[in-house]
């Protein structure tokens, strides 16, 4: 097999690795990006898709302009740090450009989150205007290469059909009880339909689909080479990272160097066992990325001399999971992103106690699992509803209506019972205790106050509640039976602990020197954020700005 030439190797193919590869092609690079799966977009393309970029220019343009400190001091709070390093600054500072950058001279458009708060209040928080995400985009504009982009995750998905947050999941939400929302879920059904008999999949692309989707065309209109099935084996280079070997026996020469893009460790069961302690042997940790994300990017750079990052507060991006029986003995992992902090939902342990605030972001819904689990116990909780909760909103895997539950029960995964004592004999619960809690969770939530717990009470829960709910939108009482339960377990959306980089994305070596034309960026890049979750986007809002901040570095600017 003849090796290959390029300027500029791009190893993984999520958000991160194409922002790099087409920062790289737009300032007249050549450019190969090789992914080992047989499906571009990573975890990216199964997200949500959304970035959390403060003083982005498109909130400027919606007029939401807020002092020049605040973000720097949100994050400062946010990890627990006098001032931030390198690389917070860099980001801060960059991240804004970046989105100036892609909108300007590429296929990705951004539309704002101006509503969307962030996770947590205190110093520096914002209730809107430093979210973003893709815009919807038409998959025909792909041409064929719409089959080689990874689809939405079938669990989460409709059939397939990726649903946008905001107004088009509302419209889902609220499909029996307004005639405009059922309109426009039946005209997404049947696009969908028709595109499915037609094209075998979907071509109205949604959030993190379309955020690749557009990378994608970018790409290709800069001449970018795209390979999939394209496991690297090992880096090349002596003192300088020049290219890399696959598993085919490929050679691929960059002689500007390479970068790691590969999606983190999400299954690399060793290292697990070594970074996340819920997990001791590499089991006990259910991650809802693609297979395919095992690891590769740390051993690659530790090879060539780099190191895994410090300081980490949480090795990975923590979300309860349950899991999903695919009828052939594998499971898949829904993660609980939405459901929780609806109203007609609470969460308990075993002992039939809620332990808390189920509206909060889904990292801390488990890190307050890990406090509340004694040693020695599993970590795992219930998510329970009531029945008008699941036909509405449904509850995890389990669609709402018109998906009968029948299904769900059959297979395991969904617990039902027509009291709430039932439901917790089956599911192994305290039944005594539970009817107490929901005694007392029912008296306090009639009223839309939850003194527990105070769910309900910052901007993020009311934002992941339910608008029409009054008087508080993450908050009711569980009602009528049957009522029905999901196992939750530990899991998470990707993985934080990766290698150490400086300020433009370089990777660094023991001594804490950049190794010359090595790069890592997205999930191969130790987090930004330490390991903390100040917001909803941290994740691809850092790993595009790096992309594009190695892009550039690479060009030599």
């Amino acid at each position: 097999m003849h090796p290959l030439e390029c300027d500029v190797l791009v190893i993984g193919s999520g958000a991160s690795g194409l922002a790099a590869a087409v920062t790289a092609a737009h300032h007249g690079l050549q450019v190969i990006v090789a992914d080992k799966a047989s499906q571009l977009g990573g975890t990216s393309a199964w997200s949500g898709g959304w970035l959390w970029i403060p003083r982005n220019p498109l909130a400027i343009a919606d007029g939401i302009v807020e002092a020049d400190d605040a973000p720097e001091r949100y994050l400062r709070a946010q990890t627990h740090s006098c001032e931030l390093d390198a690389r917070q600054r860099a980001f801060l500072q960059h991240g804004p450009e970046m989105v100036a950058f892609f909108q300007q001279h590429t296929a990705v458009q951004f539309q704002s989150g101006n509503r969307m708060p962030d996770m947590h209040e205190g110093d520096g928080s914002a209730r809107g205007g430093r979210s973003l995400c893709a815009l919807p985009f038409d998959g025909r504009l792909l041409g064929p290469w719409l089959h080689r982009l990874r689809p939405p995750l079938d669990i989460v998905s409709l059939a397939g059909m990726g649903i946008a947050g905001g107004a088009d999941m509302a419209a889902f939400f609220n499909a029996t009880r307004s005639p405009k929302a059922a309109w426009h879920v039946g005209k997404r059904l049947l696009r969908h339909g028709r595109d499915l008999m037609l094209y075998r999949r979907g071509r109205q692309l949604v959030n993190g689909n379309a955020l690749v989707a557009r990378l994608l065309r970018s790409a290709l209109d800069l001449g970018v080479t795209l390979l999939t099935d394209k496991p690297a084996s090992r880096l090349l280079g002596d003192g300088r990272v020049n290219g890399a070997a696959f598993a085919d026996g490929q050679v691929i020469h960059a002689r500007r160097g390479v970068v790691l893009a590969c999606g983190g460790f999400a299954h690399d069961r060793q290292r697990i066992a070594q970074l996340m302690p819920h997990a001791p042997d590499g089991v006990q940790h259910y991650c809802a990325a693609p297979r395919e994300n095992s690891g590769d990017d740390l051993r690659l750079g530790e090879q060539a001399g780099g190191r895994i990052g410090t300081p980490l507060s949480q090795a990975g991006a923590w979300a309860p999971v349950s899991r999903v029986p695919y009828g052939d003995g594998r499971f898949g992992h829904f993660p609980h992103l939405i459901d929780r902090a609806k109203p007609g939902f609470i969460a308990v342990r075993r002992d039939g106690r809620r332990f808390v605030n189920e509206a909060d972001c889904y990292h801390d819904f488990m890190n307050a699992l890990f406090a509340a689990t004694p040693q020695g116990e599993p970590y795992e909780a219930w998510l329970i509803c009531d029945h008008a909760a699941q036909r509405r909103y449904g509850i995890g895997w389990a669609k709402p209506f018109p998906f009968p539950t029948r299904y769900y029960q059959r297979c395991g995964y969904l617990h039902s019972g027509r009291t709430l004592a039932q439901l917790a004999q089956r599911c192994g619960i305290d039944a005594g205790q539970l009817q107490r809690t929901v005694e007392g969770f029912n008296h306090h939530a009639g009223q839309g106050e939850d003194p527990a717990f105070q769910r309900g009470a910052s901007a993020y829960n009311q934002a992941q509640g339910e608008p029409l709910q009054a008087p508080n939108p993450s908050l009711r009482p569980l009602l009528h039976g049957p009522f029905h339960a999901v196992k939750l377990l530990p899991g998470s959306l990707g993985t934080f602990a990766g290698l150490a980089t400086d300020s433009s994305a370089r990777v660094l070596d023991h001594a804490a020197q950049p190794i010359p034309g090595l790069y890592a960026v997205g999930n191969d890049m130790h987090s930004v954020m330490g390991g903390h979750y100040p917001s909803g986007g941290i994740t691809l809002g850092p790993g595009m700005t790096f992309g594009y901040l190695a892009g550039r570095g690479l060009s030599g600017l």
